[in-house]
């Protein structure tokens, strides 16, 4: 299936591994023009020519402009939306990811661990929302996609970070939504992933074992048998319902939180 949206530009955050790198293979695949970001300046330099190397040669190839910076802060965010060679914030596309707080007992958090939170998973992308939206209904065409977590959903414990700033955007991406962006072709949704096989969740089954004091062996396999699909997840099955999300043919989907999980979430609604 054709997309639709080759020679159309997009930012993905933390693209340099995990969902983000997986989201920009399939925009890249596509043809669509990618601004990559994340912190580590020399791991998103290798997945930029990594995303280079796939697209081959020719004039058709889509560009791809690294640009390391955090993207929580302002001057990062500035720094991204002005890299050279990219279209500034007249972006068509915007996927915003960012690493998630760690996971912990919430007795243990200080006001600075929530602040810190709400920047980087709810603030950040509310910002760079607000940086293109406008933008991109004059153009009469515009996909925003935050990536959340399957947490929004059904909660996890150790996550209480992450429920609430994630669950912050949430509530915010579904007002915007339903504003007049929606007539003028711009659609805003978030992209709930369940347990995929990056870092993020070796992170969590170690913390999961911790707590239960087994293997982190078996708290993989423990984990893996409660999701229906019986396996976890991969980026590039991530990256390419983000892709269809961001495509023509996703232009009447907005202001939803489309949960990817291998059937692990056990409700009708």
């Amino acid at each position: 299936m054709d997309l639709g949206i080759a020679g159309k530009w997009a930012l993905v955050c933390g693209a340099s591994k995990g969902l983000g790198f997986g989201s920009a293979q399939a925009l890249a695949a596509e043809g669509v023009n990618l601004v990559v970001n994340a912190r580590g300046e020399a791991a998103l330099q290798q997945a930029a020519q990594a995303l280079r190397d796939a697209a081959g040669a020719g004039d058709a190839r889509p560009r791809i402009i690294a640009c390391a910076a955090d993207i929580t802060t302002p001057e990062g965010r500035k720094a991204v939306l002005s890299a050279p060679g990219g279209p500034g914030s007249a972006l068509d596309i915007v996927v915003t990811n960012a690493g998630g707080p760690p996971p912990g007992n919430f007795r243990n958090w200080d006001r600075q661990a929530w602040l810190a939170a709400v920047d980087a998973n709810m603030l950040t992308p509310i910002e760079l929302i607000r940086a293109t939206v406008d933008g991109m209904a004059q153009r009469g065409f515009g996909r925003v996609v935050n990536i959340t977590s399957s947490a929004v959903k059904a909660p996890i414990d150790i996550l209480g970070l992450s429920n609430g700033a994630r669950s912050g955007l949430t509530g915010f991406v579904a007002g915007v939504a339903r504003s007049p962006l929606a007539a003028a072709g711009v659609t805003l949704n978030n992209l709930l992933p369940g347990r995929f096989d990056t870092d993020r969740l070796a992170a969590t089954i170690e913390a999961a074992a911790q707590r239960s004091g087994s293997s982190v062996q078996d708290e993989r396999q423990a984990q893996q048998a409660r999701i229906p699909a019986g396996r976890f997840g991969t980026a590039q099955e991530f990256g390419a319902i983000c892709a269809f999300l961001c495509s023509v043919h996703a232009a009447y989907i907005t202001g939803q939180n489309l949960l990817a999980d291998g059937g692990a979430y056990p409700g009708t609604f």
